[in-house]
């Protein structure tokens, strides 16, 4: 009878298994034709004509983190800015610039993106991007020192997962421009509002038999981003990743239970335009509402999804905020 049970349970297994990497192996990633993405023009024509330099802070594997820092002044908070995702940390060099008197900032480049030779690629592991986050945190906070971190879209989701991850607590604040909670929360438009191409049925058989510790598959691509071509001719172009695999997708986002992740935000603020293309603005404030009291909620109207990171009404509500720690 015992032997009878376990036959059954091994015959389920493998066919669970065959049905995850059937899904897997059926979806492969497709050309994308740059319409339909978001409008990177502004951005693209922002920031100084000589960024801040990159240095290196070694990781816990020995890895190289690339980072720009904006001085600040005596006794400001550590000011962690995150990019969005496809692009590095230039993103934010109109913002560290402008934010420097009120906070020592810093921006990385995150492992899989950046302008330094050999930057763009892969992560090893699910949550590396907490990690890497928590060892650069440690290398340059002083002693005391209130560290808030802020990110763009997938930046912001990633503000939100290592809130609820085992490094959680090195945060004071939060800074969420235009966040990213998750595929199914009621903020994303279907496809961020045709930003991304996501392979829904590998990310479907790699979930599958990742509940199975089988990682092995983790580094296939499972989400495309629709850069447009004046992305890919311009000065994002050479620099732009233009694909995340499940591994490094996972990393940049809260866990599957979001809200769990929303729930532990340290006191935070949330900015988001009216006119985004890739997310609901409007339903931010009830969906995180509901969870915490601990954010306030802005909407910039009429600017976008892009706009927001330059827009001066971002600036002068994060100053605000800055100047409560």
């Amino acid at each position: 009878m015992a032997f009878d049970i376990f036959k059954r349970i091994l015959i389920s297994i493998v066919i669970t298994l065959v049905i995850a990497v059937t899904l897997v192996f059926t979806q492969r990633p497709k050309t994308m034709s740059g319409e339909g993405g978001l409008d990177f023009s502004r951005q693209l024509a922002s920031g100084s004509e000589t960024p801040a330099p990159l240095l290196s802070i070694p990781m816990r594997d020995g890895y190289d983190l690339k980072v720009r820092t904006y001085g600040g002044a005596d006794n400001v908070p550590l000011l962690v800015l995150v990019h969005g995702s496809g692009w590095h940390g230039l993103q934010f060099d109109s913002l560290g610039n402008a934010l420097q008197g009120k906070a020592d900032v810093i921006i990385p480049d995150l492992r899989g993106h950046g302008t330094a030779p050999g930057r763009r690629g892969d992560i090893d592991y699910i949550g590396q991007y907490e990690d890497d986050l928590a060892d650069m945190i440690a290398a340059v906070a002083k002693p005391g020192q209130k560290v808030i971190m802020a990110g763009h879209s997938s930046g912001g989701g990633l503000v939100v997962r290592f809130a609820g991850g085992e490094h959680g607590d090195m945060l004071d604040g939060a800074v969420l421009l235009a966040p990213f909670l998750k595929h199914n929360a009621p903020t994303t438009r279907p496809n961020s509002g045709g930003w991304a191409h996501v392979l829904t049925r590998r990310i479907i058989g790699l979930s599958i038999l990742n509940t199975f510790q089988i990682k092995a598959l983790n580094h296939l691509p499972i989400i495309q981003f629709n850069m447009p071509q004046v992305v890919l001719d311009g000065p994002l172009g050479d620099t732009a990743t233009v694909a995340y695999s499940y591994r490094l997708n996972a990393s940049y986002a809260p866990r599957s239970k979001y809200l769990e992740d929303v729930a532990a935000l340290p006191p935070f603020i949330l900015l988001a335009g009216g006119a985004d293309e890739a997310f609901r603005a409007q339903e931010y404030a009830p969906t995180m509402g509901a969870v915490t009291d601990k954010g306030r909620y802005e909407l910039m109207t009429g600017a976008s999804h892009l706009d927001i990171v330059d827009d001066p009404r971002t600036r002068a509500v994060i100053e605000g905020f800055l100047n409560e720690f």
